[in-house]
């Protein structure tokens, strides 16, 4: 019995890519971005980077992709009989005619509760002021002892160990073990807190792990750990995850690292910069030193030709002492010679108006002059020998040589005198000037 009629059907029939294509049109125009909760199965990486699994239920599965530039993002590890949350877009392949999603996005399934409850805490601390920046302490500028408080093992306590060692390798380092995920986790972190907090005895303390998903990272925002680094006495550094992980601990803290490196970096001087500026500020020291003792040589050997040697005066009242022995010789000679000629002129009067009588009296009246005359002139000299030798006197009294009679010496370096036990030390060669004589000594303490 032949069941297909053999009149030609009117209705149009579907090619299978039409049909495919239509398909297509419809689930994508219809599902265009959706959530979707499931548990991964299948799960597999092959070398383009590429993420391929099936999401399933109890009942269903479906095949999902999620290319490299995408799953980069994603802030933890998926492994098989992980249940997770996509956010992701329904694709329909027509060659196999095979339907699957398009993930752009992937998180734990529990994280939903989890980064609500992380908000909630968020705002109720950021509402008593516990992220305000007038609380935040500034970290020290060049600290001895940092605590570290961390897991033992792992990469982070390694990379910040390297990174002090590299960068000042001459801060003390102290590990204060912790556990950093799961029960208990953040009971221990606040207790190691507190005993490196205690006594003031660290700079600074860096609290962190290595990245992971909101759930391995949750101890961190937990509300105690929050209140203890909130009231520690010294300043607290958090490093938590990777670059893009935020926790309460970084809000909290009185800086944020945005790794466990980067806080080791925050903490540590650049020694090289410092070799640099310590040879920047030897080099400006030298610059100002050696500005100085030039500025003082040359006010020294501005003194040095300012000041003259007693030989100098010397000469000087020397010279004066002549000038006036030389005045001295001239004025008892003018008087001399006016004397002379007046006792000249009296003589021719007399010899002319006088007689012999008269003469003998004028005689003995001369005699009498000349008597007196000679007196006056030998006082007037005595008086002039004695102002002459009070000068010479004065002289002496002044003169180096007169000083060096009476016991003292004058002690000479390089031809300079030495006036300071400060201007000579031991073993220095040095000239004394005695009254008779310069003796060759050196210095013994």
């Amino acid at each position: 019995m032949n069941y297909f009629t053999r009149s030609p059907s009117k209705e149009a029939a579907f090619t299978v890519s039409s049909l495919n294509r239509q398909i297509q049109q419809l689930l994508e125009a219809s599902l265009p971005w959706i959530l979707v909760e499931g548990e991964i199965s299948n799960l597999a990486r092959p070398g383009s980077g590429h993420w391929y699994f099936s999401l399933k239920d109890d009942k269903s599965q479906i095949r999902c992709t999620m290319f490299k530039n995408k799953n980069g993002l994603v802030r933890f590890k998926p492994k098989e009989g992980d249940m997770v949350r996509l956010r992701a877009k329904v694709t329909f392949y027509g060659p196999r005619g095979d339907c699957q999603l398009s993930v752009e996005s992937m998180e734990s399934a529990g994280e939903g509760a989890l980064q609500l409850a992380f908000e909630r805490l968020k705002q109720n601390l950021k509402a008593q002021g516990l992220f305000d920046n007038e609380y935040k302490k500034a970290l020290p500028l060049m600290p001895e002892r940092v605590a570290l408080i961390t897991s033992p093992t792992g990469a982070v306590i390694r990379d910040m160990i390297t990174a002090f060692k590299r960068r000042f390798p001459l801060t003390e380092l102290t590990l204060f073990p912790s556990i950093v995920q799961g029960n208990g986790s953040a009971e221990n972190l606040i207790k190691q807190l507190q005993r490196a907090d205690a006594n003031s005895y660290f700079d600074a303390i860096i609290i962190g792990r290595g990245g992971g998903s909101l759930e391995d990272l949750w101890s961190f925002n937990d509300e105690k750990l929050a209140r203890a680094i909130f009231q520690s006495n010294t300043p607290v550094v958090s490093a938590v995850g990777h670059e893009t992980d935020f926790t309460i601990c970084d809000f909290v803290a009185d800086v944020r690292a945005a790794t466990p490196t980067a806080a080791a970096e925050l903490l540590s001087p650049d020694k090289v910069n410092l070799i640099e500026k310590c040879q920047q500020q030897s080099d400006l020291l030298n610059y100002r030193i050696e500005q100085t003792i030039q500025l003082h040589q040359q006010r020294l050997d501005f003194l040095i030709k300012s000041m003259r040697h007693p030989k100098d005066r010397l000469d000087q009242q020397q010279s004066q002492l002549d000038q006036l022995t030389q005045r001295l010789t001239q004025s008892i000679k003018l008087t001399l010679e006016k004397q002379r000629i007046k006792t000249e002129s009296t003589s021719q009067r007399l010899q002319q108006v006088s007689p012999q009588k008269a003469l003998v009296q004028h005689q003995l009246q001369l005699n009498q002059y000349q008597a007196r005359l000679e007196r006056a002139l030998e006082q007037n000299l005595v008086k002039k020998q004695q102002v002459f030798a009070n000068l010479i006197e004065k002289l002496n009294l002044v003169s180096p040589l007169n000083i060096l009679s009476r016991g003292y010496a004058i002690p000479t370096k390089n031809k300079h005198v030495i006036r300071s036990i400060h201007d000579v030390k031991k073993g220095d060669a040095i000239q004394v000037t005695i009254e008779d004589g310069i003796l060759d000594c050196e210095v013994l303490n």
